[in-house]
């Protein structure tokens, strides 16, 4: 992916290093709605209620700096470029719809991190804080993404950030609002499938992004396009279970099975238009 040439973003939020503990939620409103954002987002809830027994007088406490590597700095670098090049994206494509597009922050992390929606372990993964408008990364998960689910490439990391900016963009046009709302009026199941459909909108999204840095900016070389649609498929949640537990459980999906998530991908990739990531239109996402 050529990026070393593209803008720098400003809306980066660089807490690496600093380390926090967990705060006192006792099992509270606090921890209940981070670990059903996290559960939402994929992650798993159980590490939230993990952090519920530290006892602290204060929402989180600071241990000094760590000094960072050049590997990660170069990371950090990565990440700046892909957020502004979503910005530059999405802002011409709100301006074409008449809408304006309010850019996002994104907070580097280590270890844990207190956001608006609550406490979280970077085992949680990436996740997106509606609440704050601010994507969270901890990017020792991209080493998870190479060695853990084989999908190595910086395509592939550039996939991650343009999914959970997705979840932005979602916010920003309403939808994220409407479908927590109605996710609170059925069973399991049924917000399951809501969610479901959530997140390939968020992969359809994805690739719109891919699809118009391309045309613009010329930033795929050869073998990115496979190594995003890698990862995609590398975390289906059929995928995944089957890792897991050695079975799959399609009620229990939150993302889509791997198939979903790579034709959603490949569909913002090929179109470019938003207009064709309505996958709640779709009688079968």
């Amino acid at each position: 992916m050529r990026w070393e040439f593209g803008r720098r973003s400003t809306n980066v939020e660089d807490r690496r290093g600093t380390r926090i503990s967990a705060p006192v939620v006792g099992g509270g409103i606090g921890a209940i709605i981070l670990s059903l954002i996290v559960a939402f987002l994929g992650g798993d809830p159980s590490i939230i209620w993990e952090q519920t027994q530290t006892p602290s007088d204060r929402p989180y406490s600071e241990s000094p700096q760590t000094e960072r590597s050049a590997t990660e700095d170069t990371m950090a670098d990565f990440v700046s470029v892909v957020l502004a090049d979503t910005e530059d994206t999405w802002q011409s494509l709100f301006r074409q719809m008449g809408k304006t597009y309010v850019e996002p922050k994104l907070v580097l992390y280590s270890d844990a991190v207190q956001s608006a929606c609550g406490f979280a372990r970077s085992a949680s993964g990436p996740f997106y804080c509606p609440a704050d408008q601010k994507v969270y990364i901890d990017l020792s998960f991209y080493e998870d993404l190479k060695n853990r689910h084989q999908a190595p490439g910086d395509f592939a990391q550039a996939y991650v950030i343009a999914h959970e900016i997705g979840h932005h963009v979602q916010n920003q046009m309403g939808i994220l609002g409407r479908v927590n709302t109605l996710q609170r009026q059925v069973d399991q199941v049924e917000a399951n499938q809501l969610s479901v459909r959530l997140e390939l909108q968020a992969d359809c999204f994805a690739g719109i992004w891919a699809h118009h840095a391309n045309r613009s900016r010329q930033v795929l070389e050869a073998g990115d396009i496979e190594e995003g649609l890698n990862a995609a498929s590398s975390i289906g949640d059929d995928r995944l279970q089957r890792q897991a537990k050695g079975y799959v459980v399609p009620e229990s999906f939150t993302h889509g099975s791997s198939a979903q998530r790579v034709r959603w991908f490949k569909r913002g990739i090929q179109t470019g238009d938003p207009a064709q990531c309505n996958t709640f239109a779709s009688a079968n996402p």
